[in-house]
């Protein structure tokens, strides 16, 4: 599901990845790879609330990823569904083995 064509950026002390957010869903979760590359999550979040999706979404990649909340930020994109993403602590690699682990 994840073999993806998006790209993860070497960060300031972690790495960067583009996410496109879908509203209103059932539940969170990954679906696949937006046609722009960036990585396409579901949230339960209202698209009237910027604040809360952006809450929601850091909580989903915090579990998802095994990383504290705080370790994640919204770096462009607080108020569209396009949004860059950055991990500290979490070099591409690493970040990649992890998305691999979710394939399997």
């Amino acid at each position: 599901m994840l073999r993806r064509k998006f790209e993860i950026r070497d960060a300031v002390g972690g790495a960067a990845f583009a996410v496109h957010v879908i509203t209103r869903a059932e539940r969170a979760e990954i679906a696949g790879v937006h046609e722009s590359g960036a990585l396409r999550i579901r949230l339960t979040a209202s698209p009237s609330d910027p604040e809360g999706i952006n809450r929601e979404l850091i909580a989903f990649l915090a579990e998802w990823l095994h990383v504290a909340p705080g370790a994640i930020e919204i770096v462009a994109g607080l108020k569209g569904r396009d949004k860059l993403v950055s991990v500290d602590g979490l070099n591409p690699a690493a970040l990649d083995e992890r998305l691999e682990a979710d394939e399997g």
